[in-house]
């Protein structure tokens, strides 16, 4: 090795530790995790350095809701040292603080609802914190991104809008259709989100938003999650690390660098270390379109281990990115908007 090498080499393992000091110390978000809570997912959360994650419960219906709702509530208090419940932005700094994660709990379709405006102040009294308001099909509020038609918000789902911004519910907009997305962001006082999301400019898939959508959002005050699933990312098995990251760059150019944030869409421990093709892909065949393009393994190799997030803060270091910006994508970005849709 010729001296420039070793300094060169010197010089990049610094760097290196001077990020790895830099993940350590920052709040990290994950937009959404579905991960079942054993021994071993515990181990890999930390392993994976997170501060917060949004999940998903069941929703069927708004009883399924609630027995989903009270299975987290006897969680949290079976695991009180480890998981903290987040109604509002300061648990997440809370958790911080006292080496916890913090869990928004969620649900990824507004059937959950129902009929009854009404039920979504139960929902929030109980622990709910974000809605999505449709999936990939027509519910009673819109039409979801696979829906033959692309109808805009019904008056209830205007109506259920209004309600979850006076109670502190986050209007998700990930699965929309084209203009219920848009309709979602016109018509929310408080900034919507599209928790787990891609950029179409990059690779067009039927879940991905525009560039006029992603700016809009920023514009209201909202946070793109950029979703790591490997199939959502790029066409084909050969999707990189690289194609995710370039989504980032592309969201940060359209949106900024303040309504940029990450989402894994799966388990904190990885795909591959939790499914098979049997129980994972197969099923999702005969549950979505040909348009969702599913694919198996779905994964992107380094984004599907716990620590995908340190990796990606040491990507974004190489490409540039300042010490604060990297911060604000890893998970400032999804405290600041928190902050002002939960309150606290």
């Amino acid at each position: 090795m010729t001296r420039r090498e070793w300094l060169g080499a010197a010089l990049a393992a610094a760097r290196g530790a001077d990020i790895d000091a830099l993940y350590d110390q920052a709040i990290v978000v994950d937009a959404l995790s579905v991960t079942d809570w054993d021994e071993a997912a515990f181990a890999d959360w930390k392993r994976s350095g997170y501060t917060a994650i949004h999940t998903s419960l069941a929703n069927r219906n708004f009883a399924v809701g609630l027995r989903e709702l009270k299975r987290w509530r006897e969680l949290f208090a079976r695991e009180a040292a480890r998981l903290l419940p987040c109604r509002r932005a300061a648990d997440i700094e809370r958790a911080k603080r006292e080496g916890k994660l913090a869990v928004i709990l969620g649900f990824q379709n507004a059937t959950v609802i129902e009929d009854d405006l009404d039920n979504l102040d139960r929902l929030h009294a109980l622990g709910a914190r974000v809605i999505q308001l449709t999936y990939n099909a027509r519910n009673l509020l819109g039409d979801g991104c696979t829906e033959r038609t692309n109808a805009g918000l019904s008056d209830f789902g205007i109506a259920c809008v209004e309600r979850m911004n006076e109670l502190g519910i986050a209007v998700d907009l990930s699965h929309c259709g084209e203009a219920t997305t848009a309709d979602g962001i016109a018509f929310s006082k408080k900034p919507p989100a599209f928790t787990h999301t891609m950029c179409k400019a990059i690779y067009d898939h039927v879940r991905a938003k525009t560039d006029a959508q992603l700016r809009a959002l920023a514009d209201k005050g909202g946070v793109t999650g950029i979703v790591a699933l490997g199939y959502f990312i790029g066409p084909g098995p050969e999707t990189s690390l690289e194609d995710f990251l370039r989504h980032i760059d592309h969201a940060v150019k359209v949106s900024g660098i303040d309504h940029v944030g990450l989402a894994a869409d799966f388990s904190i421990r990885g795909i591959q270390a939790t499914a098979t093709r049997e129980d994972w892909y197969l099923p999702r065949l005969r549950i979505f379109k040909p348009s969702y393009r599913v694919r198996w393994p779905p994964w992107i190799a380094e984004l599907d281990r716990p620590e995908r997030f340190r990796t990606v803060a040491h990507e974004l270091d190489r490409r540039g990115y300042k010490s604060g910006d990297i911060e604000k994508i890893l998970g400032l970005n999804w405290l600041r908007y928190l902050r002002e849709v939960f309150g606290g």
